[in-house]
């Protein structure tokens, strides 16, 4: 099988059940933005991140994929045929769970602080930077007449945002790096 069909050349695409439309409409950007937020997230994972938690960040990328198959797939009578769930409760929870569980050891944060520090930190900073794009577009696709969205994916993205933050400041803590911290210019 081939990589390309040539059917997208002139800027459309086919959503799963079939339905056609333009690659600049919200439900591809939402998908799309998900997609990219993986990828990142991959990325963080090669960076030299915690190997504790490879299993973990797997999952997390399985779960952004169920949820751009989901945002591909406008009606929800299909995506239930389909057997396509998204993410839900049980996801959002395991989000949770994880952030408590990275965040207790690390130093009570006093200031804000700037992307970086260790390259695994700053790649899991990007992937925050991302996620929060992509819970902007499926927050639009949300609000859109006539599409729909699974309640759960905003709450999963809204939470996986503060887990990458988390995951940051665990990436420096692990190396013996300094978070950077913000210093307020004073003109």
């Amino acid at each position: 099988m081939k990589i390309y069909t040539k059917r997208g050349d002139a800027g459309q695409t086919d959503l799963f059940g079939g339905e056609r439309v333009g690659k600049d409409v919200g439900r591809v950007a939402a998908y799309g933005d998900v997609d990219e937020l993986n990828a990142t997230v991959g990325a963080a994972i090669a960076a030299d991140s915690d190997p504790a938690l490879e299993e973990s960040l797997r999952n997390i990328q399985s779960a952004l994929f169920d949820l751009g198959a989901s945002l591909a797939t406008p009606d929800p009578g299909h995506r239930k045929k389909a057997g396509i769930g998204g993410v839900g409760s049980l996801e959002v929870e395991g989000l949770e769970v994880l952030i408590d569980r990275l965040e207790e050891p690390l130093e009570p944060l006093v200031t804000f602080i700037l992307p970086g520090g260790s390259p695994s930190a700053a790649a899991f900073h990007v992937a925050r930077t991302v996620c929060r794009r992509a819970e902007r577009a499926v927050v639009r696709l949300a609000a859109s007449e006539g599409e729909s969205v699974e309640e759960s994916s905003l709450r999963y993205l809204n939470r996986l945002s503060d887990l990458l933050f988390v995951l940051a400041r665990h990436e420096n803590a692990r190396k013996g790096i300094p978070d950077v911290t913000w210093v307020g210019r004073s003109n």
